[in-house]
């Protein structure tokens, strides 16, 4: 294997999809300062660099994204400053195609700004980041689990009743512990039937592998986003995980995840986390950056640490970027052409890491 300096710059290089990743954790920390400055928002300084600092034991980024909707985020332009920076970060290291997710009923509730006025602002981000940068930007309407069941069918209804082409679908965030999938079952009905795209956070906490097998077998999910617990050997949890290999479910991983970092000695975090074992289970993964600038990660780094970290080669490399081209959700054209030209780049750039 090169050395890493080398690794990185074929890893910065190499063209992306990126399909987990939370707007609000995608906020610059001087677009924060910015924000809590104009609102003279309940913020010192210190706190906010706080917000961006990881250290050895991190924190979970939860207190930040609600600070945004309590605080801070007040007009329509708020989020599109948030969705077109995010964008253009992410262009800078290679990604071509984006699904992101925005929590609505926070922003309704918390920042008084509804639905119907908030989508605008944030569909012309993504058109206007495609027009200047050539990224392709995606919504996922993010379900809020904190809040009661009762909400998630409204906020489906609210993506139906203004219904866009960018808006592909929905997913479930926020704190996974004591809100189980289940609850929101009812709502992912909803949007499964009028032809909506549907993913779902589990396993993310530690929580039980069932978790997991809830949103594949009741959910009805395309995809799961985390779902570290499926690597569990608790009774029944290998043979859903080889039911998961099976059918081919794409995970959406994130190596910089808060819980494994705060419960796993730095000794071990790598060796035993869950993302290390889930590839030889016959799971099919792929990086993500989940909230880049609180983790202090970049679509690059994220990549990065599947080699440095958990010690993947540029085999498995390969796998996870086709993994991620087969579970974005985009058309079947665009997925035949992307395989060929992403194929092709990473093999160029392959040969040449290998020169």
């Amino acid at each position: 294997m090169p050395g890493m300096r080398g690794i990185e710059t074929f890893l910065h290089q190499l063209p992306k999809v990126e399909l987990h990743c939370h707007l609000f954790g995608s906020v610059r920390e001087q677009t924060l300062r910015d924000l809590a400055r104009r609102e003279h928002a309940p913020l010192a300084d210190d706190e906010i660099t706080a917000f961006y600092t990881r250290g050895e034991k991190p924190v979970g980024v939860l207190r930040v994204l609600r600070a945004l909707d309590a605080h801070l985020i007040r007009r329509p332009d708020d989020l599109h400053r948030l969705a077109y920076e995010y964008l253009q970060d992410a262009a800078a290291h290679q990604v071509r195609y984006a699904e992101f997710f925005w929590n609505p009923t926070g922003t309704a509730i918390e920042s008084g700004i509804t639905y119907a006025k908030a989508l605008p602002a944030v569909l012309r981000a993504i058109h206007d980041a495609e027009h200047d940068i050539g990224i392709r930007g995606r919504l996922i309407a993010a379900i809020d689990r904190e809040a009661s069941p009762a909400a998630a069918i409204e906020m489906v209804q609210w993506v139906l009743q203004h219904r866009a082409d960018e808006v592909l679908g929905i997913g479930i965030d926020y704190r996974e512990v004591d809100r189980p999938p289940e609850l929101f079952a009812d709502a992912y009905a909803l949007a499964r039937r009028h032809g909506l795209k549907t993913t779902a956070h589990a396993g993310e906490f530690g929580m039980p592998w069932r978790n997991v097998q809830t949103a594949v077998d009741v959910l009805q999910v395309d995809r799961v986003d985390h779902g570290y617990t499926v690597a569990d050997d608790a009774p029944g949890a290998p043979e859903f995980a080889a039911r998961c290999a099976e059918r081919g479910i794409v995970f959406t991983v994130v190596p910089t995840n808060s819980y494994y970092l705060r419960t796993l000695p730095p000794e071990r975090w790598a060796l035993d986390h869950p993302i290390r074992r889930m590839p030889a289970l016959g799971l099919r993964i792929h990086p993500n950056t989940d909230d880049p600038t609180l983790h202090q990660v970049t679509p690059t780094g994220a990549w990065l640490m599947m080699v440095r970290d958990f010690g993947f080669g540029l085999d498995d490399l390969r796998g996870f970027m086709l993994n991620g081209l087969d579970a974005a959700w985009f058309d079947d054209d665009t997925r035949r052409r992307w395989r060929v030209d992403f194929t092709q780049a990473f093999d160029r750039l392959a040969l040449a890491l290998k020169d």
